[in-house]
């Protein structure tokens, strides 16, 4: 069994732990594998193991690493988990299946018209700004209502779910919880969230789909900030 493959099962083992200790149902959980500064070598070593779901945070990255991979393995599922900006939003609907990082409505807008032109619709997840942080993308949950709204009626973009990214210095069942409060309340049976650090939390607090990158690749190569 190589490395990735090893990793790769430990993920799964705790996540269907999580899943059973909640009364959930281990498969309906995706693991999200978070490939992003990873080369596409390592990505291989999980689609070898059977693993199909991943993940990456720049358009421009994925660009260079998936397209001959998803010739290899058809059936590989991209998702977008950064940040889109919208003149990048026409090679997004090309290259990947899910957006998750949908947050503001002059990008759903674009989202809606390059889906239209390439009659291609990668299922939407919104994201939500739980901590309310300048700093970083997302809706802010008293702007959540509206925008869901406009994304559904204006824009008839494919809306599945929520995602959110806690803050690190504060405790994320509290923030999971939320978004899962949220989600229902608009009927979205979706929900992205939980990371390397917290994915049991997140799983056993509804999470339909965990982003975990650490614990499957080890450490990023040096010179990339940030963890998944």
């Amino acid at each position: 069994m190589s490395e990735g493959a090893g990793r790769l099962a430990e993920v799964e083992a705790k996540i269907a732990q999580a899943a059973r200790a909640a009364g959930r149902d281990p498969a309906d959980i995706t693991l999200v594998a978070v490939s992003k500064t990873h080369g596409p070598d390592r990505v291989r070593e999980l689609l070898q193991a059977g693993h199909r779901v991943f993940g990456e945070n720049r358009v421009q990255e994925a660009q260079e690493k998936f397209p001959a991979l998803k010739a290899e393995y058809p059936d590989l599922q991209l998702h977008l988990i950064g940040p889109l900006q919208t003149n990048k939003a026409r090679e997004a609907v090309a290259l990947f299946d899910v957006i998750q990082s949908v947050d503001r409505d002059r990008l759903a807008a674009t989202l809606a018209k390059e889906m239209a032109r390439a009659g291609k619709r990668p299922e939407c997840f919104i994201q939500v700004n739980t901590g309310e942080e300048p700093q970083k993308a997302g809706v802010l949950p008293a702007d959540l209502d509206a925008f869901i709204a406009a994304c559904r009626e204006t824009h008839k973009l494919p809306v599945v779910g929520l995602m959110c990214i806690p803050p690190v210095d504060e405790e994320p069942a509290l923030h999971f919880a939320l978004l899962a409060k949220m989600a229902a309340r608009h009927g979205l049976a979706k929900l992205s969230m939980g990371m390397s650090a917290d994915y049991e939390t997140a799983v056993r607090l509804g999470a339909t789909h965990v982003r975990v990158g650490s614990a499957l690749f080890g450490q990023r190569p040096t010179g990339h900030a940030g963890a998944a």
